[in-house]
């Protein structure tokens, strides 16, 4: 009974309680006017204690996640996968950000803007210190917990993909619909290799390539011609 009650607890958290969160921060104007080194500790923090709480539930409750999710891959699927899947995802992000500098696409969300790294210090901070950790906690609440636990539950991997990326991309509200439109498609994306060989190597990898790309060089090129008062940081 206990074992059953925490599944439902984490897995409601993950589906609903994290777009919930996503949704709150999107509309607090405080967030927007916090230093950008404390917005990264305060992601990278809330996503680590997260993670060990879902460690904690994993290993009461679905141990094997622990078990196939970071065996051993070889080389050559991990590189190929990671690298394949995050120059996909890269060539699909540049398109979107030619489109929506020229007005086709919607603009990004103000606070997608706030949080493109600007000084040294923070392009470092983004690059090692928050994209690994989104890669390796983001990877393993979704695509490890979440995909792993609703499979057991709907007995049908094809309803746990679709809920599972359907959940990666409400957590990102924050982005506006087209992020988590986005975030959704990329999610459905990094789960094929974790359903194909039951690990979250490739998954991380691809993740921590994009999340670095986007923080070091797309990020920044999007930003530029962008004022304070059109990222919402006008008085």
């Amino acid at each position: 009974m206990l074992r059953t009650f925490a599944a439902i607890v984490f897995t409601l958290l993950l589906v609903a309680g994290l777009p919930a969160l996503s949704y709150t921060t999107a509309r607090n104007e405080n967030i927007r006017k916090m230093p950008r080194l404390n917005l990264y500790l305060s992601a990278v923090l809330s996503q680590w204690l997260l993670t060990l709480a879902a460690l904690g539930v994993v290993f009461v409750v679905l141990p094997k996640v622990i078990v196939t999710g970071f065996a051993a891959l070889p080389i050559h699927p991990l590189g190929e996968w990671g690298a394949g899947i995050a120059a996909a995802s890269l060539a699909g992000l540049s398109i979107v950000a030619w489109c929506e500098k020229h007005g086709w696409l919607p603009r990004e969300s103000d606070l997608l803007y706030r949080l493109i790294p600007e000084t040294a210090q923070e392009k470092l901070w983004a690059v090692f210190i928050v994209a690994p950790t989104a890669a390796f906690c983001e990877e393993f609440l979704f695509r490890g917990y979440l995909l792993a636990q609703l499979n057991d539950w709907c007995h049908s991997l094809v309803w746990a993909w679709v809920v599972c990326s359907a959940a990666f991309g409400l957590a990102h509200f924050y982005q506006g619909w087209s992020g988590m439109t986005r975030a959704g498609l990329l999610g459905a994306l990094l789960a094929y290799p974790v359903v194909r060989w039951g690990s979250l190597y490739p998954a991380m990898l691809a993740h921590w390539m994009i999340d670095a790309a986007a923080f070091a060089w797309l990020g920044p090129w999007m930003r530029r011609g962008v004022t304070a008062d059109e990222e919402g940081l006008g008085e």
